[in-house]
């Protein structure tokens, strides 16, 4: 069997966990483990969402042979050199899971290997790329006919989480080795864990870690047999989350009227926790991916980003919070205002006046940023945009947790849209049938 080379291209946190990681795990299964047949990279390039922690994240991966960072992506680009001085393999294919679709072509082309990108609402350079696996059928309708036989319609990759879950390829580790009881923790019908998911940038952080936790103690002063739960980002550590509690670190702390707490850091087998002024623990979830404990919260409270694919995925009813207290908070959009927003010295400035503009139009257009209800094209599940209240938030999620038939509900019509599991083995499909071409 001649020696081959996968490339895969990637940016954010939110597409190594939703797409980058069940894909090497299915090309492994299909091509199989060994090293010398079949070598597997991981290329990152930059993305406004990055935390710099996006290359520890994709070497924790075990299907993944080497791995750069986004820092030295534009070398590798224009001159194809990696910092390593990585050797390439006289076959392979580049696959695109993340980034600018132009990236797969040039870096194909300088390697001279064959092309696969995933594209999930739209598919550029159709003449230049090999194969493209895309998310709905939709998209293929509106690509000319003479590339249509490019094109496979492989699902949602983020739908993989549900089948993670539920064939037991997660949650086996260290969490239920240290909660062997988790499930029957949160069963009874007196006990109900809700999630917090205030995503992995400081920007976010700010506002979302102190407003929540205010909203938790609101939820728990109203029913006390509540329990919280944060499923830290692995691009996290605790003191760096806990800093975002602490009054004399955050100052939007008072912005948003939030809650103030410390990190406790009890001896094992018990979780960490922030424990808040009201004495509510909130306990710190540091495995990841945390599927196990999101399958058992009644509700979360997200963020915009992959968290609401990933909830979606696993039919967990969600609130959507999207405060705008800082205005500066939003700084990921894609093209120009992404770039603007992300200037050194004036960025802040450029980050609110485009947040202004966008929420005015969120507000008189109902624009959706939740991903179910991007699918869904309709609010499946609560946006909440403004100047968010912790009461106000509390209100709302209590008449869902006092009316469990509405959740119900919500969880019914999340798997009604999150679409068929398996894209991840029919990308790695793909990639395979690439390979055996090149091979020919």
């Amino acid at each position: 069997m001649p020696t081959l080379d996968i490339l895969i291209l990637s940016n954010g946190p939110g597409e190594l966990a939703t797409w980058v990681r069940p894909v090497v795990k299915a090309l492994r299964e299909q091509l199989g483990d060994d090293r010398s047949a079949v070598r597997i990279s991981v290329v990152l390039s930059p993305c406004p969402n990055a935390s710099g922690k996006e290359a520890a994240i994709a070497q924790s991966y075990p299907e993944v042979d080497r791995v750069q960072g986004a820092g030295n992506f534009w070398e590798f680009l224009l001159w194809g050199k990696t910092a390593e001085n990585w050797d390439w393999r006289d076959r392979g294919v580049v696959v695109f899971l993340g980034g600018d679709q132009i990236f797969p072509v040039l870096i194909g082309r300088r390697l001279g290997y064959r092309t696969v990108v995933y594209a999930e609402w739209d598919a550029r350079w159709h003449s230049l790329i090999d194969r493209f696996g895309v998310m709905k059928p939709e998209l293929v309708a509106r690509i000319p006919q003479k590339y249509a036989h490019k094109f496979a319609v492989v699902g949602d990759l983020m739908a993989e989480a549900q089948q993670e879950w539920e064939s037991g390829e997660v949650g086996e580790g260290e969490s239920r080795r240290f909660h062997p009881s988790l499930s029957t923790q949160y069963s009874a019908l007196s006990t109900q864990l809700i999630g917090i998911l205030p995503g992995s940038k400081p920007a976010k952080l700010a506002q979302g870690v102190p407003l929540c936790l205010a909203i938790a103690e609101c939820i728990h002063a109203a029913r006390p047999q509540t329990r919280f739960a944060i499923p830290v980002a692995p691009t996290l550590d605790l003191k760096t989350l806990a800093r975002f509690a602490d009054p004399k670190q955050n100052p939007v702390i008072e912005l948003v009227k939030g809650a103030w707490a410390e990190l406790m850091i009890p001896d094992p087998p018990e979780l960490p926790y922030l424990k808040t002024a009201a004495g509510l623990r909130v306990e710190l979830w540091t495995r990841s991916p945390a599927y196990d404990l999101l399958s058992q919260c009644s509700l979360c409270f997200t963020t915009v980003g992959a968290n609401t694919a990933e909830l979606a995925a696993l039919a967990v009813p969600m609130i959507v919070l999207l405060p705008t207290q800082q205005l500066d908070a939003m700084r990921s959009w894609d093209g120009l205002p992404g770039l603007l927003a992300n200037l050194p010295v004036f960025g802040s400035s450029f980050a609110k006046a485009i947040n202004w503009i966008i929420m005015q139009k969120v507000m008189q257009q109902g624009r959706l940023y939740a991903w179910p209800n991007i699918w869904a094209k309709t609010q499946v599940v609560p946006e909440l945009v403004g100047k968010l209240q912790a009461a106000d938030v509390a209100e709302l999620a209590l008449d869902y947790l006092n009316h469990p038939e509405k959740l119900q509900e919500m969880r019914d019509r999340l798997r009604s849209i999150r679409g068929e599991t398996g894209a991840a083995q029919k990308l790695a499909k793909l990639v395979c049938e690439e390979l055996e071409i090149q091979n020919a």
